[in-house]
């Protein structure tokens, strides 16, 4: 749709389509103003509604707030065919509004194959162009009152994207297409930490949102500088962590838990893939994390488990790492060095269910077991368990 919006700048080639671009370019800053001055009308109209939906929410406030926003965003939309479609057209666009009239085709093209999503993309797409104008009228008492509509309104909007991606995981899809929701639920969750939570936090008195500030202080790490493959995978453990706070309904448990295990695979992959000590001992590193959060903070809030026999051995799980936290303040090396061997030998019995899959990893465990004291290395011997016995003490 870009290419084809960029071939039409080109068609000025007779006298009546020369004329005809002069008359359009002429008569655009008027239909600008009146765009601008409808978008302006029926943002103050939402913004009234929205207040007064807040002061006393009720069906007949919640009607009128939702039909003024419908007829705010028509404004909108109508803006960018009417005005920054036609400057396009006319080769007479910004840079940004070349930008911008690409991503909404890109967008639109969602419109027959994924309407869910097209209708919240699109949404967002509107509210964040406004959004633009607003903060560059450098009226603070009107931004602060347009920014509290706006963090309501994207909040939900995120919050839907989350529940459709996470409904499509749950459906028997391509393993390609899974692994293409999954980086839509990171990015989604990344963008609404960069883009809307700061503007939340300001604006919300709810305490839950400044909880995450320590997490969000750490993800802001990853916002700078070229990123590797370690750092990827540790952002996205970040972003769930802070998911779990901000989402717990919109990306439910079983969701999360598909997310953790995914990450657990691309770090399980990264370690015997990469032929750098380094970037092995750090992605070992953010293995061990993965796994504590992944059992610490997302299963131990499990209540409903498929199978009882699970549920068992994460108890047993559960026990161990509690004796393992007794050592952290008393002998912290040795809590290090158990808090490794159960972490470990916890994955280990996960991956030996697809042992032909996992040899790789299976043998750099066996082989950090080893370094840790905890099995030994029977060089001819025991094949069927990969020359290692565990030790007897």
């Amino acid at each position: 749709m870009q290419e084809k919006s960029l071939r039409m700048v080109g068609t000025d080639k007779t006298f009546f389509n020369k004329l005809s671009n002069t008359i359009s370019k002429l008569l655009l800053p008027t239909k600008l103003g009146i765009n601008n001055l409808l978008i302006t009308i029926k943002r103050n109209n939402v913004l009234k509604a929205y207040e007064q939906f807040k002061d006393n929410e009720n069906d007949e406030l919640e009607k009128k707030y939702d039909d003024l926003f419908a007829l705010y965003l028509e404004a909108i939309d109508k803006n960018v065919m009417d005005s920054i479609y036609k400057k396009v057209k006319n080769n007479s666009a910004t840079d940004f509004e070349r930008d911008a009239l690409s991503r909404y085709y890109l967008i639109t093209q969602l419109k027959d194959t994924e309407y869910v999503e097209y209708k919240y993309m699109k949404q967002k797409y509107l509210l964040e162009l406004d959004n633009e104008n607003i903060q560059l009228l450098e009226k603070q008492k009107i931004i602060d009152r347009y920014n509290k509509f706006y963090v309501s309104k994207m909040e939900a909007i995120y919050k839907g994207l989350l529940k459709h991606y996470s409904v499509k995981l749950s459906d028997n899809i391509m393993p390609a297409l899974k692994e293409e929701i999954y980086e839509k639920i990171f990015s989604t969750i990344e963008e609404y930490i960069e883009k809307i939570l700061p503007v939340k936090i300001k604006y919300s008195e709810n305490e839950t949102y400044k909880e995450v500030l320590d997490a969000y202080d750490k993800f802001e790490k990853y916002t700078v500088g070229k990123l590797d493959q370690n750092d990827n995978i540790e952002k996205k453990m970040v972003l769930l962590g802070i998911s779990r706070r901000l989402f717990t309904h919109s990306l439910p448990l079983i969701v999360a838990e598909q997310c953790y295990i995914k990450l657990l695979k691309d770090t399980r992959a990264l370690i015997v893939d990469t032929r750098i000590k380094q970037k092995q001992n750090k992605a070992y590193e953010i293995l061990l994390n993965i796994i504590e959060e992944y059992n610490i903070k997302l299963l131990s809030t499990k209540v409903y488990w498929d199978k009882p026999t699970d549920r068992e051995e994460y108890k047993k799980f559960w026990n161990k790492y509690k004796k393992v936290m007794e050592l952290k303040d008393s002998n912290y090396l040795e809590y290090l060095k158990q808090r490794e061997i159960l972490f470990i030998k916890s994955d280990l019995e996960k991956v030996y269910s697809n042992e032909n899959k996992y040899y790789k990893i299976i043998k750099y465990y066996k082989q950090k077991l080893v370094e840790l004291g905890v099995m030994r290395e029977i060089k001819n011997n025991c094949k069927s368990y990969g020359n290692y016995v565990k030790k007897v003490v």
